[in-house]
């Protein structure tokens, strides 16, 4: 593995390794403040080391929606650059991330009738209900992006988590069906493609920050992960470690930063950010009160002192707005009871001093703010173990696994089905299996990666014919 902290002479005399199959995965995070590009691979022991990541300021997008593509394209080419000699590879493939106000959530039932009741449920039937989800109806103008299953149901017999094996005429499940809008979609798109990228995916970010900041028995138990993003709030809820609920929330750390801006006059945001960071808290301390910040003032204006105590009331009036209606959220979606592990919070805006005490004291529930640590190789002095990374670092697993999935999960299962139950002990075939074990996705967390990038590259094909004759110019347009 190559470090990121070689020296840059060793790295450029190095040949880059290009990131195909299974070696190599990228996740790219296109936040409303920042686009972050994280590589890496598995090891021989099963986890997954960071090979390098890139970062860039962004500056064409909005509450997770872009609004100027080729500002978008630029940031995305300068984070894919960083990481790239970071890692010392070359990058033509990404899992992308997607988050906004325009994204939502609906339950959706689905069924399909078997036509033998005597042939064992299989997982070409689960793939058959899963994708047949693809086609719900929904509002013009919108894009299914993903299906996720909650239990099953075959025939009269509710809550199955694994049917395979069972026998019914009919295969059931609640979906959680999630859309977005078909023209913010396609303006990733063809942000992507400007950078000579193909697109693995396109996945809700708090379901990409989950996999590096929830373990399974938080997801058993029952938890809601909030990140707050520049841009918005989002939140999944888990219970019985199925995805049970999505939701955005509209207002986050960016707004924050303006609060600080329209309060304390004679500061730019930059500035207002740097005092959120850096002095900003959730728990305003009176004993603060004679502790002065000093901000120069604008082209050798005086300069603007703000007390530490008055800093944190602006903080904190905008905090228990957003507290509240996360907890609008949970309860309209009639899952604050089954959070045996409470909330966990990521995102740069989980970084403020006193969330954790604020949200105990304002929710009634357990919180824990999440640093990235799940399913990947972390030191505490690594700059990306930090919760303001946790979507670039989970679309990066998801990379990873999509692959695993996709070039293993029907071979190893095929070799299952082509043995008798008598036979099956003595078949060579098993043995192989057995020694060099091969990553299988549970049958009840089904992904339809296939038909999600299949999705994805006629989602960029269409919006490239319909643009053939458009000017350069009109990428500066979203």
């Amino acid at each position: 593995m190559l470090s990121f902290f070689k020296k840059k002479e060793d790295v450029q005399a190095e040949k880059p390794v290009k990131n195909i199959g299974t070696q190599i995965a990228v996740g790219l995070d296109i936040g409303t403040t920042k686009v972050v590009a994280f590589a890496g691979k598995r090891n021989a022991n099963g986890k997954i080391e960071v090979l390098g990541y890139g970062k860039y300021q962004s500056v064409g997008v909005q509450r997770g929606l872009v609004i100027n593509i080729a500002q978008t394209t630029n940031a995305i080419q300068q984070a894919i650059k960083q990481c790239q000699n970071n890692a010392n590879i070359d990058i033509d493939t990404a899992m992308v991330g997607i988050a906004g106000q325009h994204i939502n959530n609906m339950k959706v039932f689905g069924e399909i009738k078997r036509r033998n009741s005597d042939v064992e449920i299989s997982k070409e039937d689960i793939k058959q209900l899963v994708e047949d989800m693809f086609k719900t109806p929904i509002d013009p103008g919108n894009q299914v992006l993903d299906v996720i299953p909650q239990e099953y149901i075959v025939d009269n017999y509710p809550n199955q988590r694994d049917p395979i094996g069972m026998l019914g005429t009919r295969l059931s499940s609640v979906f959680n069906v999630i859309t977005g809008n078909a023209q913010h979609i396609k303006n990733i798109g063809r942000c992507i493609k400007n950078c000579n990228l193909t697109m693995d995916g396109l996945i809700l970010e708090p379901i990409a920050s989950s996999e590096v900041i929830l373990d399974n028995g938080e997801k058993e138990t029952g938890v809601a992960l909030v990140d707050i993003g520049g841009g918005t709030t989002d939140i999944v809820v888990f219970v019985d470690g199925i995805l049970r609920h999505s939701a955005v929330i509209p207002i986050a750390g960016d707004v924050i930063t303006d609060d600080i801006k329209k309060v304390f006059k004679g500061i730019v945001k930059e500035q207002a950010e740097l005092l959120k960071i850096k002095h900003g808290s959730c728990t305003p301390n009176p004993a603060n009160q004679n502790h002065i910040i000093s901000v120069p003032g604008i082209h050798g204006r005086p300069a603007t002192e703000i007390s530490e105590t008055e800093l944190a009331e602006v903080i904190l009036s905008r905090m228990k707005e957003i507290l509240g209606r996360i907890m609008e959220e949970l309860k309209a979606a009639d899952c604050l009871n089954q959070l045996g592990c409470g909330i966990v919070f990521t995102g740069g805006g989980a970084k403020l001093k006193g969330l954790k005490e604020l949200a105990e004291i304002n929710t009634g529930l357990s919180i824990r703010i999440g640093n990235p640590e799940e399913k990947i190789i972390v030191n505490p002095d690594d700059d990306f173990c930090n919760p303001m990374y946790a979507t670039g670092l989970g679309l990066m697993i998801l990379g990873i696994e999509q692959d695993e999935y996709i070039n293993h999960y029907n071979d190893i299962d095929d070799s299952y089905d082509d043995n008798d139950d008598d036979d099956f002990e003595d078949n060579d075939d098993f043995d192989d299996v057995n020694r060099n074990p091969k990553p299988i996705k549970p049958v009840k967390n089904y992904r339809p990666w296939n038909l999600l990038k299949n999705l994805m590259d006629r989602i960029v094909d269409d919006d490239l014919d319909d643009n053939d004759d458009d000017d350069d110019d009109d990428f500066d347009r979203a």
